[in-house]
């Protein structure tokens, strides 16, 4: 059984400027009169809804998340990207800019730009299209045999280069503290090659716009970053070498979870698949975020002074939402030992009639609150309340919320009719669907990209049904291939708003039904999509200077980069996408 498959691969997303035209915005060179913060701490909860927020404040109104609400301003009408997975969402949040600017469509991709890696390649030649991915396959230590049973297949390694880890088995995961994240972390074989150049391209010089990282270093402040995979190293932007973040760290989520004693969890997963591994995993990101706080770097051996800007995604919630049923507790036993709780129920139930969190989102929406908790005590401790701002949200939501509304459809018997269709009168083109990532929304790379073949694609989706499982696994059909909307060709590319020749966005992709998950029958919700509960996410925005209160016209998570520079006194035009996409600093945050 293989533990990690490289998906097939691709993405999408477009920016509504006309929503954003009454916000105000820094025109170009102008800047607050001085610097609102000295420290921008951003979160990302990644997967949490606005409705998630709401539920968890009437049931805890003491807790942290409550407190931070009703001390700064809550914004309860923000959109996350489109499309809205973990990348672009995190690039979102990162540069200002939706895809159309960024270039950074999806975190598995493909571009007709660009040449397959490990391809035979000529200086100067026409691209031949290639797959961009940017994911865990791309570590250096991308294979590691499972701990339990070297049979059933491979992870790739928590320190992704085997600097900590010899040959990336992990017998004391609290070593990851020590990571040091670099271009060592990758398999550069993997990596799309530039035509032009016939080089590899970096995470970081794929990214089309500059990011909030390199405007803060270049004006002399220190930055830092925790996330899930080495490749958001991709957030130190193009042209920086890898080292606009100063301390970045990124233990790999997709490696073999390996209790604190170092025996592998009993379910024999990664970090993402058992919620009780999840929190222990985000638990070294948020030992980073206290030891940063304090002045040191993530490991916490070196003083180096607090960061202007430093934060992290957490997993839990996500998670939480995403898998049918998962212990939610690490149990550490007197003899040293430890065990997991037995497994409850994940995602959302209706209860008197209201679709609430169950048990285990419940239990992780509990978790990451106690998490914020003991970084605003640290602050506070370290005397930084006064001189912070503080940056709740989410890359990305999750759908559907409704278990009700779910239903799983494989993609690959949808492509592979799709082919032979294609091939009945293209017999030289057996393969016209080359790539594509289909979560809860459709997404294909075309061989031959023409209008014409577009338009197959399309009409095929529209015309045909799909054999798919309830919640209950229970068989059912759908139409349209389980989409609502589809877009082909010039009409793709009119979504993005970019030129038909782009050659980056994908050739056809469609909006699903809700409910409609590309999976087998193991998942109860996922993200990528464009429904109310892939994108609807939490906002909030507490520091100094910044009014208490509540937002409800329209926002988007590409408003966070301008922001965070007005707030550290710096000029959000120095952002390319807030050029290009003329995003605006959210409204009522920052003091001019």
């Amino acid at each position: 059984m293989l533990k990690y498959a490289r998906p097939a691969a691709i993405g999408l997303a477009t920016v509504s400027v006309a929503a954003l035209a009454a916000f105000p915005v820094l025109s170009a060179g102008a800047q607050p009169a001085r610097p609102q913060s000295k420290h921008v701490l951003l979160i990302s909860i990644d997967g949490m809804h606005q409705s998630d927020l709401a539920w968890y404040i009437a049931k805890h109104p003491h807790s942290t998340l409550a407190r931070l609400t009703h001390r700064g301003l809550e914004f309860t009408n923000a959109a996350s990207s489109n499309p809205s997975d973990s990348d672009p969402g995190g690039t979102a949040l990162m540069t200002g800019g939706n895809p159309r600017s960024t270039g950074i469509y999806y975190d598995v991709e493909y571009s007709h730009k660009t040449d397959q890696p490990g391809a035979a390649c000529t200086p100067g030649h026409p691209a031949t299209g290639g797959d961009v991915i940017y994911d865990s396959p791309d570590d250096k230590l991308a294979a590691v045999p499972d701990f339990v049973n070297p049979s059933n297949g491979t992870f790739p390694s928590f320190d992704e280069n085997g600097s900590i880890y010899a040959g990336g088995h992990d017998t004391n995961p609290a070593k990851i503290m020590n990571l040091k994240n670099n271009a060592s972390s990758f398999n550069w074989a993997t990596f799309p090659v530039n035509p032009a150049t016939c080089k590899h391209i970096s995470p970081w010089n794929y990214l089309a716009d500059n990011t909030i990282f390199q405007v803060i270093h270049r004006a002399g402040m220190r930055t830092a970053w925790s996330d899930k995979h080495a490749v958001y190293m991709s957030f130190n932007g193009p042209g920086s070498n890898g080292k606009s973040i100063d301390d970045y760290f990124g233990p790999e989520i997709d490696s073999q979870a390996v209790m604190p004693n170092g025996i592998p969890y009993p379910q024999d997963d990664d970090w993402a698949h058992i919620d009780a591994a999840t929190k222990q995993y985000d638990g070294y990101k948020v030992k980073a975020i206290l030891n940063e706080i304090d002045g040191r770097d993530h490991s916490g051996k070196t003083h180096v002074g607090t960061p202007a800007i430093f934060g992290m995604n957490f997993q839990a919630v996500s998670v939480a939402q995403k898998i049918r049923s998962t212990p939610t507790t690490l149990i550490k036993h007197a003899d040293g030992s430890y065990s997991t709780s037995a497994p409850q129920a994940g995602g959302y139930q209706w209860v008197g009639g209201k679709l609430v969190p169950g048990p285990v989102l419940s239990s992780a929406l509990g978790y990451v609150n106690t998490q914020l908790g003991r970084m605003v005590a640290q602050l506070r401790q370290d005397g930084l309340a006064g001189s912070t701002t503080i940056i709740i949200t989410a890359k990305h939501g999750q759908s559907p919320q409704d278990p009700k509304k779910l239903i799983t459809v494989q993609d690959g018997p949808i492509i592979d009719a799709i082919n032979t269709a294609w091939a009945l009168t293209h017999p030289s083109n057996t393969k016209l669907i080359v790539a594509g990532t289909d979560d809860d929304l459709w997404q294909s790379y075309l061989s031959d990209n023409s209008q014409a073949a577009d338009n197959f694609v399309k009409t095929y989706l529209w015309n045909h049904t799909a054999s798919g499982f309830d919640v209950n696994k229970n068989p059912v059909t759908v139409q349209h291939s389980g989409l609502a909307k589809i877009w082909a060709g010039s009409a793709a590319a009119s979504f993005f708003g970019v030129p038909v020749n782009n050659g980056h966005y994908p050739d056809v992709f469609g909006k699903v039904q809700v409910g409609i998950v590309y999976a087998k029958p193991t998942k109860l919700a996922e993200h990528g999509g464009m429904n109310t509960g892939d994108r609807h996410v939490l906002m909030i925005v507490v520091g100094p200077g910044t009014p208490a209160g509540v937002r409800t016209r329209s926002v988007e998570t590409t408003q966070v980069a301008p922001t965070i520079l007005a707030l550290l006194g710096l000029d959000p035009s120095r952002l390319r996408a807030v050029h290009k996409e003329g995003t605006r600093v959210l409204p009522g945050v920052v003091t001019r």
